[in-house]
């Protein structure tokens, strides 16, 4: 969809915000969905072509007239961008002149060097139509008040397009921004808070606290969690460890999703909890393999996008580094859209160690599924044999040798493998999990020489 027409939209959504709005083109056949995207492809191209410094000269680099493309074959032998690109050549992606750039935004920086996005005022409509569309998945409605507890400042694009999102669909918003398990009970029992967005291994923090403080999270007004930033399910779609975790001690709808800077876009679950929907209006999805091709409709590969509509700093075939599945049949929520499945890894984070092969993801949900394990951060480095080494840094309530009498079973039964462990106070696993005041917790640190 142009930015004009999402404006439109944009604008009609926020005078007249019907409950029941599913975007036409999300309850068509995959088939017709294919037919328009292919409309708003060849006019995107074009403005690639027209504006942006570094797709003008990889075009130039591979003699591709946007004019000539004849079918979605012809798409997927167009040359695909990296996030080493992004990183590289940052600004000549920007499509605009500075003069008409009105937010600034950054990536997190998990895969290295933060990059900056540039938005323009039709791109910022364009992502508050993007989380209209995802709040709407979850069944939320003007009478929703929801905490948004999530970082709004440096720099952070979720909290600008949430909160937007909302503002949109009618609904109130808290900006609690997160932490401080007290003070988002104290906000919740007095504003009757119906909806949370929040990372989701921050939950049991609020459970505990409840519990401590005398009361039940059951019995606050808090119905639903738009979860972000983790997943909430396996490879075959159940609610992983930490879903299960939540949902055991509160009675909680929970709403996974998946989104990233770069893309300016959202895949979201419904309540059928199959995926999160994509948007076909808003973004190009592509699952490929390492060669770049398309994988088979089942199996994994990285999702690779193109965004329509994004008028600052647009992307083409743009490879996430993220694996993941997509899923095709219709929903019974009404939408036909493919739906996206849980991250299952990342390329540039797969861990080769003494010859098992392993993902974070993996990791984490181990962790996750442990209730003795408290915190956690894994670390990968090189060794002086060149090969991956694991090291977990845990805190626990159980004294190291009780501890590790539990885990080394459960580790060599899930991973065949036992990882380097070291056990921390509640106080260094904070400070390893946020260094220099990051925005979102770090699980992960990798400090391998070698990918």
């Amino acid at each position: 969809m142009a930015a004009g027409a999402l404006l439109r939209a944009a604008k009609y959504l926020y005078l007249h915000r019907p409950m029941a709005f599913i975007p036409a083109i999300e309850q068509k056949k995959l088939s017709e969905q294919a037919d328009f995207q292919w409309e708003k492809l060849g006019p995107a191209l074009v403005y690639l072509q027209q504006h942006s410094p570094f797709y003008k000269r990889l075009f130039r680099q591979h003699q591709f007239d946007p004019k000539a493309l004849r079918s979605w074959q012809d798409f997927n032998e167009l040359p695909t961008t990296s996030k080493e690109d992004l990183q590289r050549y940052n600004t000549d992606f920007l499509c605009v002149a500075p003069r008409a750039i009105r937010e600034y935004v950054a990536t997190s920086g998990t895969l290295g060097r933060p990059v900056s996005i540039a938005l323009t005022q039709n791109d910022l409509l364009r992502l508050a139509y993007n989380e209209y569309l995802s709040f709407h998945c979850i069944g939320a409605t003007e009478h929703d008040i929801f905490q948004l507890m999530l970082t709004l400042d440096r720099q952070f694009m979720a909290g600008v397009a949430y909160y937007s999102g909302l503002s949109l669909l009618g609904a109130a918003s808290v900006r609690t921004g997160p932490g401080l398990p007290a003070m988002q009970w104290d906000t919740i029992r007095q504003l009757n808070t119906t909806g949370l967005v929040a990372v989701p291994s921050f939950l049991p923090k609020m459970i505990a606290e409840a519990e401590a403080s005398g009361f039940s999270a059951n019995d606050t007004t808090v119905k639903k969690v738009l979860a972000i930033g983790e997943s909430l399910r396996d490879d075959q779609l159940r609610p992983n460890a930490l879903a299960q975790q939540i949902t055991r001690d509160w009675n909680i709808q929970l709403y996974g999703t998946y989104a990233a800077t770069e893309l300016q876009t959202a895949f979201t679950e419904c309540s059928a909890g199959k995926g999160g929907h994509h948007h076909p209006e808003l973004i190009i999805a592509e699952l490929l393999d390492d060669s770049g091709q398309p994988v088979i409709p089942g199996e994994q590969g990285e999702l690779t996008i193109t965004t329509l509509g994004v008028e600052g700093m647009p992307l083409l075939r743009y490879r996430t580094g993220d694996i993941c599945r997509g899923y095709y049949e219709p929903c019974s929520c009404g939408r036909h859209t493919m739906r996206l499945g849980p991250v299952l890894g990342r390329k540039q984070q797969m861990i080769k160690f003494k010859g098992t092969s392993l993902y974070p993801p993996a990791i984490f949900d181990t962790l996750n599924s442990i209730p003795a394990i408290r915190e956690y951060v894994v670390e990968v480095s090189t060794g002086a044999d060149e090969q991956d080494q694991v090291s977990l840094y845990l805190y626990s309530d159980m004294d190291p040798a009780s501890c590790n009498e539990l885990l080394h079973p459960v580790f060599r039964h899930k991973w065949r493998v036992i990882p380097h462990i070291h056990y921390c106070s509640a106080e260094e696993i904070r400070q390893l999990q946020f260094p220099n005041h990051n925005r979102k917790p770090v699980k992960f640190i990798d400090h391998r020489t070698l990918f």
